[in-house]
């Protein structure tokens, strides 16, 4: 698979379909591959965390989830084949685990959330099996807590219901560095690292309206419907700045 660099971070080229296809063949084998979704905040974090360039950089499978990214790679007439989120990227790997009867366990969220999920995706996914669910709010790694007792039993928990998929929403960049810390003890297929997806299919969190999903404005909606997030946005002109004047910056 060819990669584009963008700020350190080396990024699949792959179209939605390409990504799906690539995520089959990982579910035929036995070792576990790891999908992470960067997007323009992530990246922006990493060049102040060399260890999470590292462990993007680590995975089987990155995408570019941020339009950030997509803007990057064409100012620098390097161009990314198109936008695939982590969302959709989730959404389609429930479809395949729908028509090939698979196995999910969903980790992270607020207590209530992840179960919440669980009942959306059985109603729209009656094929599939959720093998088991866990909010993250449990002593680990990601809380500064690693090996606690309730992150082993946590991880017990996974092994035991031998899931084929793993949703893991523990939020950037706490997610990326817990999957990487406990890759080798996680007995399933496919991890992936995604964010507030579990939010969206509970229904606690809404998505942004099609017409800004097309526009690549879903940041945008979410400013409107949250104003406090202005400093976490702050980072995509930041971003775009960075990569026009730095003439390394996609490659």
């Amino acid at each position: 698979m060819r990669k584009i660099n963008i700020l350190g971070i080396g990024v699949d080229n792959l179209t939605s379909e390409e990504v799906v296809k690539n995520i089959k063949i990982f579910l035929k084998e036995n070792k576990p591959k790891i999908i992470y979704t960067p997007n323009t905040e992530m990246i922006m974090m990493a060049q102040k965390d060399k260890e999470l360039i590292k462990i993007i950089n680590s995975a089987d499978l990155v995408i570019p989830d941020g339009i950030g990214l997509i803007y990057a790679s064409k100012i620098k007439k390097n161009p990314l084949k198109e936008r695939v989120t982590g969302f959709d990227t989730s959404l389609k790997m429930l479809e395949v685990a729908n028509e090939e009867k698979l196995k999910v366990f969903l980790l992270g969220g607020k207590e209530g959330v992840a179960k919440a999920a669980a009942e959306k995706i059985k109603e729209r996914y009656p094929h599939l099996y959720i093998s088991g669910y866990n909010n993250g709010y449990f002593k680990g790694a990601h809380t500064g807590f690693p090996g606690n007792d309730e992150e082993l039993e946590v991880i017990r928990k996974i092994n035991d219901s031998e899931p084929d998929i793993l949703f893991v929403g523990l939020g950037i960049p706490k997610q990326e560095k817990w999957i990487n810390l406990y890759k080798d003890k996680l007995k399933c297929k496919v991890i992936i690292g995604n964010g507030g997806t579990m939010d969206i299919i509970a229904g606690n969190l809404k998505r942004a309206p099609e017409v800004f999903q097309r526009l690549g404005l879903e940041w945008f909606y979410r400013l409107i419907k949250e104003p406090s997030r202005i400093k976490r946005q702050i980072v995509l002109p930041q971003f775009i700045l960075k990569v026009i004047f730095n003439k390394d910056a996609v490659k």
